[in-house]
């Protein structure tokens, strides 16, 4: 008897069941298909890659194949789907669906909106006009336990602290959904406006401090350095803006002499730069 291998990631063709504004600057899209019968996410910060059409496109322009890739970034670029990456914020049985946030920006939203008061991108202009049966791909998990989940506490973890802006809030209230019981959470949440803060369900005992930047809440690394940390063994996630990111990595290794292995950190976006100009910086420097 064979037994047929499973990849870990693999193409599912998706379409838009419905849509819901949680706040001035994020959107919930709730996404099925028959392809999701084989979609397994693993929780957490579980990643994937969507690609959206672009306008007047019925779905995304997508090679297929081994070489799908590389055949993708040879396409026109005002022709090929548009690619970026998000957090399965929660998967669910019977219907089989998947819901995603997308954290908007740019000239649709209230002045100073969004992260840094980024221009809109073709993600949050999609994310927007989102509207039952348009179709999608995403390039997912087909197996609970794949690299694509990020937050893996290790043996001996005594505590955890959470920093997240608003591209990360998902992946962080997914996060503070999957810990056990009586966990001891140190979290930070930026976002801009105080309408921007979601109820969140956690049954860790975590402190949750949002930093509406509205309000004038003071810097991401500042709020992290004046606090004092549970635990003598603490594990920490920190996502959002690269910068960001970076500095406040820096603070716990450095300055709170956190072990570096014990510091998951992930830059969603940078200040600056759209994540096609990201995606290519990371080819060159491959």
């Amino acid at each position: 008897m064979t037994t047929a291998a499973i990849a870990p990631f693999r193409f599912f063709g998706l379409h838009v069941v419905r849509t819901r504004r949680l706040g001035p600057s994020m959107v919930r899209i709730t996404f099925g298909g028959e392809d999701l019968r084989d979609f397994a996410a693993g929780g957490r910060d579980q990643s994937l890659s969507l690609f959206l059409p672009h306008p007047g496109q019925r779905e995304p322009r997508l090679p297929s194949g081994e070489n799908w890739f590389t055949e993708w970034r040879a396409l026109p670029a005002d022709e090929r789907a548009v690619l970026r990456s998000y957090t399965v914020r929660e998967q669910r049985r019977d219907p089989d669906e998947v819901d995603i946030d997308f954290a908007l920006h740019g000239a649709a939203e209230p002045a100073g909106a969004g992260p840094a008061g980024t221009a809109s991108g073709p993600a949050s202009r999609w994310a927007r006009q989102a509207a039952p049966g348009q179709r999608v791909r995403v390039l997912g998990p087909a197996v609970e336990h794949n690299t694509a989940v990020r937050f893996q506490p290790p043996t001996g973890t005594d505590s955890v602290l959470i920093w997240a802006d608003e591209t990360a809030l998902p992946a962080a209230s997914a996060i503070l959904e999957w810990l056990p019981a009586g966990t001891r959470a140190q979290v930070w949440l930026e976002v801009q406006h105080a309408a921007d803060r979601l109820p969140l369900r956690t049954e860790a005992d975590a402190r949750i401090t949002w930093l509406v930047r509205d309000e004038g809440a003071p810097a991401a690394v500042d709020a992290v350095r004046a606090a004092e940390l549970p635990g003598a063994h603490p594990y920490a996630w920190i996502a959002g803006e690269s910068g960001c990111v970076k500095e406040l990595r820096r603070h716990l290794v450095r300055e709170r002499q956190i072990d570096r292995r014990q510091v998951t950190f992930v830059g969603y976006w940078r200040r600056g730069l759209s994540e096609e100009q990201l995606r290519e910086a990371a080819a060159r420097a491959a």
